[in-house]
């Protein structure tokens, strides 16, 4: 049996080393080697020899090229980034395969063990070659050499058209038969897993065989996926199983194909070539098989590079296409602060045509901006975003800014930006029409609210003249006056505390404590005429920060409408509860309840019962919820409001001391 050819591994990467390890196991132990002389040593005693090189080692460009004039009996199969430019350089040298660090173990195993096959066939083709000159006349040998060149030239051209997969394949079928000298030739792929086996391209095939398709499942394609070697009719005899002897012969005879070899990428069989009659009638020997394995081997790694270009740039197209499609611009610098990327709607946003802005530092776009990105870049975090009007295009914009990269390595910045100019006037003129609004409202509710002590004053004014002598008169005149006047009065104070609040005084305090006044501002006991009101405060409840005063309020507000909603009968209940929140989300606060047994809120305006102005009550501004709303959020809390037609509930939580705190 013949030695397999050495295998060397040159790379300083443990993890990469073993997992090369795993796969090389052609017999003897590989040669490791981690500097440039190491490796020397061992191409010079052990070449001819399959050479893992890791493309990451950080030599010099030019370097690699020269190493391989000085060793040609080296198999090298290039491991690293395929769109580095030490990867680039390994593809124009010619090695026999480029692959990325993270192709799959399966894959590398097979690559090995085709590329071990290869250097065999090579250094067995050298030694005949060697035999057939020392036999043949100069002239013979040399025609013979030019002939074999130019096969192997058209070969390569195929192999060279990385952008446009399907002129590869119409290349490859060029050049198989130019070099092998057959009369037709072609090839089947699977473009998409799942997808059938079918002609992708054909010199002088039958209609016949253009109609053929195959799908995953057929006996053929799996025993050829599992067998993985090429198929000749002048071999079928090896085959031992007489049935897969039959299917092979089935095949070959509905292909019209003397040879079918196999083309594995990317883990899998994409598709296979096949190879018709000889143009001059005689047999394939088996010197030609192996010739053939060897192209097919290094039309699989082709192809397995063109397929995976493909998608790249189908990816990359996509990508494209869905950024300068959609409203939002965005820009996209890199950590030097140089643009690399901008969308069509950021031209427009910040007109500034592209040739303009791309390969220009950031200040391009103004100051602002580039402050955001350069600011984004050292690692400072913008949680909300910027919002501001440039000067030039008078646009309002939000811009939000990202660091690209992680923690230890940042790859630039992208800034997004939003055109918010329309949603902007939009808002403005919402706020002119809640503005009139509001303003026709209070002229509404304070001349319906003044209207009725004017005229109960007017009233008794025009009565005057005619009863000044009843001192009773006079005395209900007086007193009338004065409440009528208090009650204008009252309706002034509460405009101008709704309009103009009292700064809030924040400190921790027990919520119980304001509850209870609220109680005795409204519901003294004196004053419930068969009200039944039940208080229960829990004892074990936290702090609250916040206002008293406006706490005490805003309850008194609450228990108020909860008396003013009761039923006529004298069978009113209201009930004020404070405890823990049961919800798991709000389990650090308290949560306070007043709830009636009243006739409960209209449908029709439970959608704006917060809104200043909204009520159903013959006398009042509407304005207690509105309060209440305002003197929650200004506590970090919230409000919620539950009724139907057996009452009303309104539940306030409140965070406790430490979580609602303002700063």
């Amino acid at each position: 049996m013949k030695t397999p050819p050495p295998i060397l591994i040159h790379t300083r990467d443990p993890q990469l080393r073993q997992r090369l390890l795993a796969i090389a196991h052609s017999g003897a132990e590989p040669y490791l080697s981690e500097t440039r002389e190491d490796l020397e040593n061992a191409c010079s005693r052990l070449a001819p020899a399959i050479l893992l090189l890791d493309l990451r080692l950080g030599e010099p460009a030019h370097a690699l090229p020269d190493f391989l004039r000085r060793y040609p009996n080296l198999a090298v199969i290039a491991l690293g980034d395929p769109r580095s430019i030490p990867a680039q350089i390994a593809e124009s040298c010619g090695v026999y395969a480029l692959e990325s660090l993270d192709t799959d173990r399966r894959h590398l195993a097979n690559l090995l063990s085709r590329a071990l096959d290869f250097l065999q066939m090579r250094m067995e083709n050298e030694r005949l070659k060697s035999e057939a000159q020392r036999s043949r006349p100069a002239a013979e040998s040399r025609a013979s050499r030019d002939e074999e060149t130019l096969s192997l030239r058209h070969l390569a051209r195929a192999l060279n058209h990385l952008g446009d997969i399907n002129a590869m394949f119409d290349r490859i079928v060029e050049g198989i038969a130019s070099a092998t000298k057959v009369v037709r030739a072609g090839i089947f792929v699977q473009r998409q897993p799942g997808e059938p086996y079918r002609l992708a391209a054909a010199l002088r095939c039958t209609g016949e065989v253009a109609k053929l398709s195959y799908p995953a499942t057929d006996a053929f394609v799996l025993w050829m996926d599992r067998h993985a070697h090429l198929v000749a009719r002048s071999t079928l005899e090896a085959i031992a199983d007489h049935a897969d002897r039959a299917l092979l012969q089935r095949n070959l005879d509905a292909q019209t194909a003397e040879i079918i070899a196999p083309l594995h990428a990317r883990g899998r069989m994409i598709g296979w070539i096949l190879i018709g009659h000889r143009a001059t009638g005689l047999p394939f020997q088996y010197a030609d098989l192996e010739a053939i394995s060897s192209a097919v081997g290094h039309i699989s790694t082709a192809l397995e590079n063109a397929i995976l270009y493909e998608e790249v740039t189908r990816q990359k197209s996509l990508a494209e296409t869905l950024i300068h499609s959609l409203p939002t611009g965005i820009v996209a610098a890199d950590e030097q602060g140089v643009i690399r990327w901008f969308s069509t709607a950021a031209q427009t946003l910040l007109a500034l045509a592209p040739e303009r802005a791309v390969g220009q530092s950031i200040e391009v776009l103004g100051s602002r901006l580039a402050d955001m990105v350069r600011r984004t870049i050292e690692g400072e975090l913008f949680e909300f975003p910027q919002a501001w009007t440039d000067p030039l295009t008078r646009r309002a914009m939000y811009v939000q800014t990202r660091r690209l990269g992680d923690a230890t390595k940042c790859l630039g910045a992208v800034a997004i930006i939003q055109d918010i100019t329309a949603q902007r006037a939009l808002q403005e003129k919402q706020e002119q029409l809640e503005r009139a609004a509001f303003w026709n409202e209070l002229a509404a509710s304070m001349s319906h609210e003044i209207r009725n002590p004017l005229v109960a004053i007017k009233t008794f004014a025009q009565l005057l003249p005619e009863r000044y002598n009843d001192a009773d008169f006079r005395t209900e005149f007086s007193q009338l006056v004065s409440a009528e006047v208090d009650r204008l009065n009252g309706i002034i104070d509460q405009i101008n505390d709704f309009a103009h609040p009292p700064e809030l005084k924040y400190c921790a305090f027990d919520i119980r404590q304001p509850l209870r006044r609220s109680v005795e501002n409204v519901l003294p006991s004196e004053r419930r005429n068969g009200t039944h009101l039940s208080v229960k405060l829990d004892d074990n409840l936290p702090p609250v920060w916040g206002d008293e005063r406006a706490i005490t309020d805003c309850f008194a507000h609450l228990l108020r409408n909860s008396l003013e909603a009761l039923p006529a009968h004298g069978k009113g209940q209201i009930e004020l509860i404070a405890t823990r929140p049961q919800s798991a989300n709000h389990d650090k606060g308290v949560a306070i309840t007043v709830r009636d047994n009243g006739k409960g809120i209209p449908p029709d305006i439970r959608e704006k019962i917060f809104s200043p102005f909204c009520t159903t009550k013959a006398r009042g501004m509407g304005l207690g919820l509105s309060i209440v709303k305002r003197t929650v959020v200004d506590h970090n809390g919230r409000v919620e409001i539950t009724s139907n037609d057996h009452g009303t509930a309104v539940t306030v939580t409140l965070p406790a001391a430490g979580l609602g705190e303002h700063s």
